[in-house]
């Protein structure tokens, strides 16, 4: 079990490129499975998640290869539809196979998916919107068996924007006799990225980025010999972490890669809370105030509302703003692990339900702490970076799942921070 070793209270200063986005690469990962030319696909991270994704996908007969960011996928001969339980279990985004697999084979099974515990997080409207695709789905012994051979379109409402849900059906629609039509769909920058590369593997997409999405059923033939490229979008959790990171430690960052209009509502917090923002085309820069202002109310929604994935981030930096802030936590009902651990740096808050009122105060101080989760295990490493002494994050590879070598960005700014026990942490 690896740990991050932080000693806190050294402004950060200069320029990030921010990585390939997690949630994007995922999904189009996936998608993979409907090519049958070969892929390239660029800035795709080096992540814990990231390489389950690529152990499925050898599991069911598709090649690949990593340089660095960069990687080549050849789905050609994919012949299984079965998914490694062990791996499905370990990774949550595993449930977007289902829709390429049923696309591709007519047939998908898999477990239900793992990730982490933030809160009951159920598949009702994956299986919901795949079954009105025409998919027969059975649950035995723990697993998912579903039998689409016989895809129609069909239109769909889904009772809550989920990013999954609507992403899944967009994968599974393109093999359907006929068209489809999300409505209620989520608007994530992700699925636009997403539709974007299945547009490049001849499938017919519109309406991404908005409420209502269409599918048309069928997918134009490629050349098999004529390789499809296309780069991941850049993270936008990735990018809202390191701005708090320099906001909090009253330092100043310039992000490259980085899209203003992906991360808007929390561009719009920051600023409320003392920090000066400039952004330009793929850069933003930020520099912090000497004490940062409290942030009158913090709500997370589906995009484009503040991202629930950047609440413990601005958690930990509501904990040193002066004066009052409140969160409210709307998408996963057990995303507060961090306040505990926070409260053992010295914060000050109470909680009812899902709501949380923050007093912030002067400093944190170092302790010893654990991550619980994956953003959790961010926002405690930004408290260790502001903090006064030395701070200890236990659980550092539930960290790595979304963030790649961490340690290693923060130290490029300028941060003490280290890795013990470094010879343990997984390769990527």
């Amino acid at each position: 079990m690896a740990s991050l070793i932080v000693t806190g209270g050294v402004p950060l200063s200069g320029t990030a490129r921010v990585s390939g986005a997690k949630n994007a690469a995922l999904p189009i990962l996936a998608a993979s499975l409907l090519a049958r030319s070969p892929i390239l696909l660029y800035d795709c991270p080096q992540l814990r998640d990231v390489e389950n994704m690529l152990s499925i996908l050898a599991a069911l007969g598709v090649k690949n290869e990593r340089s660095g960011g960069t990687l080549l996928l050849d789905a050609s001969c994919a012949d299984a539809y079965v998914m490694p339980q062990g791996l499905s279990k370990a990774l949550r985004s595993s449930i977007f196979m289902l829709g390429p697999l049923i696309a591709r084979f007519g047939n998908a099974v898999c477990t239900f998916p793992g990730g982490c515990e933030i809160g009951h997080r159920p598949i009702d409207l994956h299986l919901r919107g795949l079954s009105m695709l025409g998919v027969r789905i059975k649950e035995e012994h723990g697993l998912i068996l579903c039998d689409g051979s016989d895809l129609s379109g069909a239109d769909i409402h889904l009772d809550y924007p989920s990013v999954g849900a609507t992403e899944n059906i967009m994968m599974a629609a393109v093999a359907a006799k006929g068209d489809t039509v999300i409505r209620n769909a989520a608007r994530e920058p992700e699925i636009e990225d997403l539709a974007v590369f299945l547009r490049k593997l001849g499938c017919g997409i519109a309406g991404e980025g908005t409420s209502t999405v269409y599918i048309r059923g069928g997918m134009e033939k490629t050349d098999p010999r004529a390789v499809i490229s296309h780069r991941v979008m850049s993270d936008r959790i990735v990018a809202g972490t390191l701005l708090c990171a320099a906001a909090m430690t009253g330092g100043e960052i310039a992000l490259e890669n980085a899209r203003a209009t992906h991360v808007a509502s929390a561009l719009a917090k920051l600023r409320e809370a003392g920090c000066s923002v400039d952004t330009g085309e793929e850069r933003i820069y930020l520099r912090g105030p000497k004490r940062l202002r409290e942030i009158k109310l913090i709500e997370t929604l589906p995009y484009p509302g503040f991202p629930t994935d950047l609440q413990a981030q601005f958690f930990a930096l509501c904990t040193m703003a002066e004066g009052t802030s409140i969160i409210v936590e709307n998408v996963f009902e057990n995303r507060f692990k961090h306040g505990p651990e926070l409260l053992r740096m010295g914060a000050s808050y109470t909680q009812k339900d899902r709501t949380v009122i923050l007093r912030g105060v002067p400093r944190l101080m170092g302790a010893r702490v654990a991550a619980r989760d994956l953003r959790g295990g961010a926002a405690l490493t930004l408290a260790g970076l502001a903090a006064e002494g030395e701070t200890v994050i236990e659980n550092a590879e539930l960290i790595d799942r979304g963030y790649e070598s961490l340690e290693n960005t923060f130290s490029a700014l300028g941060a003490r921070i280290r890795r013990e026990n470094g010879d343990t942490k997984e390769e990527p």
